[in-house]
């Protein structure tokens, strides 16, 4: 057992050899993790990864995926505690966040899929989480993060969220996931050579200065505090897309220091309760975390936080369509100071 700064840290196995991790907070009784009574039989994931000759881009087939749980209901739900009835994921009859090893992996050998609980109640979200709750989260992500980069396996870490049905999530309870990749994803290869080429021009970290100009312009940010700003990218692609950064170049979520953390908690509720604010009703929406690369071009990368939503209106959603999902070039229907200024004005819960 390890014990994370300000958390308590509490190891297990599911009955089929999968890794389980509580966390709770660090003055929390100890944890005895009960027992997975279920006898699951070992995995057997299927996972192909093929090159792409004409992009270079991996692509990863996953075909056992095709049957895992979809949408079961709210008393059959996988990632809820366990009660008599029904044992799931988590064996023990409560928990504060929780982390295993996804049963359906998108990666198997090299690489990891983790799925990481956010709480034990089924009817909330990340966005009704308190302050503290969040920061467990934080806490949580920072812990994966380190054991996950310091595998030879895995050369890229990316913890998420996928939020509403429209997003395409196939549980309902308030989870994310976290991929550790056995190769660097299309879109950091990009963005890391757009900054290697701006440092060899400019001389400078490229996402430090387009934090910088953000800041100083000031019409996208939407809100900010000692530590942390959230603003809509200048050349944002979605209709609604929030980017947190820290003020501070980091490599990792787990380089923040505990006022980081504190400070990103708070802005990041901030954030998601004006999302929802927007329409009156719970915004679906993608939050991915940004990390530097696990081996290479670390100094170069800038932890940061980007929040998107393909709604493009109260009752309209924005599809990939032709040029978007053929040539990849975005035309969007919102502007990025028009979504900021909303955003800004809307009411928070």
């Amino acid at each position: 057992m390890k014990t994370p700064r300000g958390v308590r840290r509490t190891d297990a196995r599911l009955s089929d050899g999968r890794e389980l991790i509580y966390y709770d907070p660090a003055d929390a009784p100890a944890r005895v993790p009960l027992e997975d009574t279920r006898g699951l039989p070992a995995p057997q994931p299927q996972v192909d990864l093929r090159t792409d000759p004409l992009t270079g881009d991996v692509i990863t087939y996953a075909t056992h995926r095709n049957t895992r749980t979809y949408l079961p209901p709210a008393d059959q739900c996988p990632l809820c505690a366990s009660k008599p009835g029904n044992p799931t994921e988590i064996p023990d009859h409560d928990y504060n966040v929780a982390v295993f090893e996804n049963r359906f992996p998108s990666f198997a050998g090299p690489g990891r899929t983790e799925v990481l609980c956010f709480t034990s109640d089924h009817n909330s979200s990340f966005t009704q989480l308190s302050q503290g709750q969040a920061r467990l989260v934080v806490d949580a992500w920072a812990d994966r993060n380190a054991d996950l980069s310091a595998r030879d396996d895995i050369e890229y870490v990316f913890p998420f969220e996928n939020r509403g049905r429209e997003i395409g999530v196939t549980l309902s309870h308030p989870h994310g996931q976290i991929y550790g990749y056995p190769f660097i994803p299309p879109r950091m290869r990009t963005l890391m050579a757009q900054a290697r080429k701006h440092q060899e021009v400019a001389g400078s970290n490229l996402f430090a200065d387009v934090l910088a100009a953000e800041r100083k312009e000031g019409t996208r940010v939407v809100a900010e505090n000692g530590n942390w700003t959230a603003f809509v990218p200048e050349a944002a692609r979605w209709p609604v897309e929030v980017h947190l950064y820290p003020h501070r170049q980091v490599a990792g979520i787990d380089d923040l220091s505990i006022g980081e953390r504190d400070d990103f908690a708070q802005l990041y509720l901030d954030v998601l309760n004006r999302f929802d604010s927007l329409y009156g009703d719970p915004l679906p929406y993608i939050a991915a975390w940004h990390q530097a690369p696990v081996r290479i071009d670390r100094e170069l990368g800038y932890l940061h936080l980007e929040v998107l939503s393909i709604r493009r209106a109260a009752d309209k959603i924005k599809y990939l369509a032709g040029s978007e999902s053929g040539m990849g070039a975005f035309i969007s229907d919102t502007r990025p100071e028009d979504v900021a200024e909303t955003l800004r004005k809307v009411a928070r819960s």
